[in-house]
């Protein structure tokens, strides 16, 4: 890691706060930029996801898949836990169907890029969820209708279209995957190419500031106009993410996971797929468009949550101290 990349890292909770800060002054003091920032979303996070991807050892990667106690409890926490606490939870709001839908689409789906992110700011094992992550999105896909059949009912299910579901996964995991992959070989004989993935390396901070302050930029505005709809569903994402971090560290230590697994699937039961599912949300008929502004809200609630997890989680995960 480069000097510069250490110092960002280090300061990256506060800078990271300080973009989800910047991002909410631009969108509500000049609403009119969210139109033009919001088409960033998808090539920032890929970005993003292409800085993080390289930071990964493809190598170590078929020891990952391998691990089927990680891979165990991480489907186990996101398919068996998260649905029985969605279900309580989401009976707050279940009385209005575009707000539950929202909650549903958003909270039945475990995230898939940024988590990886995440996890690695905290000590997390991200080579672990970057290898779990086709498993978590085939699964995903195939359980989330069956999940708001039970939970919301028949009608909703037959007003979704996959595709965005499927392009999302594309864009944002297939393409930045592939591309970091062919870096990591190009950088084995190419100079050139190795300082190119040291220097990408070196601007994950950066990139995910960015990320943060282009989704909150595009998207505050229309959360603050619906604010009075959308205060229902805050202390629902409040109490997910604060039963899901015991969950998971109860969950990962019954596995007997070493500490960077523990951190990761604390990681990946809480954070939830709201930039990938947004698409899903805004294909919905008209009775729905309150829907996706109920997912933007938990993008806007999780990302703070995320910042503060970077640092409580390894003060809640520690290693073990040399004495013991």
């Amino acid at each position: 890691m480069t000097p510069v990349a250490a110092t960002l890292e280090r300061h990256q909770v506060a800078l990271c706060l300080a973009a989800i800060a910047g991002g909410a002054a631009v969108g509500i003091l000049a609403p009119a930029t969210a139109p033009v920032v919001a088409p960033a979303i998808t090539p920032v996070i890929a970005l993003l996801l292409f800085a993080t991807f390289l930071g990964v050892p493809f190598g170590t990667l078929g020891t990952a898949l391998r691990d089927t106690r990680f891979a165990a409890t991480v489907l186990a926490v996101n398919f068996l836990v998260v649905p029985l606490v969605v279900f309580a939870l989401s009976r707050v709001v279940a009385a209005e169907e575009a707000v539950l839908v929202g909650v549903l689409l958003v909270l039945l789906t475990p995230c898939v890029d940024y988590v990886i992110v995440f996890a690695g700011l905290a000590g997390g094992a991200r080579d672990k969820l970057l290898a779990a992550t086709p498993l978590l999105m085939v699964v995903q896909i195939l359980l989330l209708p069956l999940y708001l059949l039970l939970m919301a009912g028949p009608t909703i299910v037959g007003a979704f279209d996959l595709r965005p579901f499927v392009e999302a996964f594309l864009l944002l995991i297939a393409l930045p995957l592939g591309a970091a992959v062919l870096v990591q070989l190009g950088a084995r004989r190419v100079r050139v190419i190795a300082r190119i993935q040291d220097a990408a390396i070196t601007a994950m901070v950066p990139l995910m500031m960015l990320t943060l302050a282009v989704v909150v930029a595009s998207q505050i505005a229309d959360v603050a106009g619906r604010a009075g709809a959308l205060l229902a569903v805050v202390p629902v994402y409040l109490a997910f993410t604060a039963v899901m971090v015991p969950l998971g560290i109860v969950a990962a230590r019954v596995a007997g996971l070493a500490v960077p697994e523990r951190r990761a699937v604390v990681f990946s039961g809480v954070t939830r797929n709201s930039l990938v599912v947004l698409p899903l949300a805004l294909a919905l008929p008209a009775g729905f468009a309150l829907t996706p502004l109920v997912v933007v809200t938990q993008t806007l609630v999780e990302l703070v949550a995320m910042v503060v997890l970077v640092a409580v989680v390894p003060r809640l995960v520690r290693h073990p101290s040399p004495s013991a």
